[in-house]
């Protein structure tokens, strides 16, 4: 087996983040499933001590657990914690949108909706993966138009330990994304914060039950395609 060159510098601590947090957010590792650092190691081409470096980052940022004296672990794939997170991107995307709708500027506007109009339904066809991409894209582009970085921050954390789950629930939804959207963004440069909060609360609002069927659903792409391999 061909691994590539050993390295400790900081290119390659992040090189190996970049593929570890792919890793992690996917699921390529099982949910609970204990973490070989041996394998990975050899794997990604890397000492233990960047790739420690690498999973220390990702369990700061609740995508991968630690254990003590038991080592790294993929985080759980539960409907309560998805719920939770659901719960806290709500918080932070409605007090995103009331900041956008005091302060952001109406060029940023109009640089989102032409983003917008690259998914608009018919024009071309797009990928679920692109879409998500560009639904997170979108999302992290109003909070921008709040102006504060802070809810940026919070919001691309949330994002990325729900992108598995959001991958599933587009399927579904691929449909109605993009007038939601529009309806948002229009409500934000209408200034009115009462109606933005509105739509964005029955855009981004999951019921405990739809949240569980999703997961079920997860938990079918995670291991089925393992069982009929």
């Amino acid at each position: 087996m061909v691994t590539k060159p050993k390295s400790t510098s900081a290119g390659n601590v992040q090189r190996l983040y970049g593929e570890l947090k792919s890793m992690a957010v996917s699921f390529a590792f099982k949910p609970d499933e204990r973490i070989n650092e041996s394998e990975l190691s050899e794997r990604l081409g890397a000492s233990r001590t960047p790739l420690r470096e690498a999973l220390n980052r990702l369990v700061a940022e609740g995508l991968l657990v630690y254990r003590s004296g038991k080592g790294f672990f993929c985080r759980p794939l539960q409907p309560q914690s998805i719920f939770d997170l659901y719960e806290a991107r709500l918080a932070v995307e409605r007090e995103a949108v009331r900041l956008a709708c005091q302060r952001a500027e109406e060029a940023s506007i109009a640089a989102l909706r032409e983003m917008l109009e690259q998914v608009r339904p018919g024009k071309a066809h797009h990928e679920i993966e692109d879409l998500v991409d560009f639904d997170e894209t979108f999302h992290l582009g109003v909070a921008r138009l709040s102006g504060n970085a802070e809810l940026v921050r919070m919001l691309e954390s949330i994002q990325a330990r729900i992108r598995f789950i959001r991958w599933i629930d587009m399927e579904n939804r691929r449909q109605v994304t993009f007038g939601q959207h529009m309806d948002i963004l229009e409500a934000i440069s209408a200034r009115d914060a009462a109606r933005a909060q509105a739509l964005v609360t029955e855009h981004v609002e999951r019921r405990a039950e739809q949240i569980s069927q999703v997961v079920r659903e997860g938990y079918s792409r995670i291991y089925i395609p393992q069982l009929s391999a």
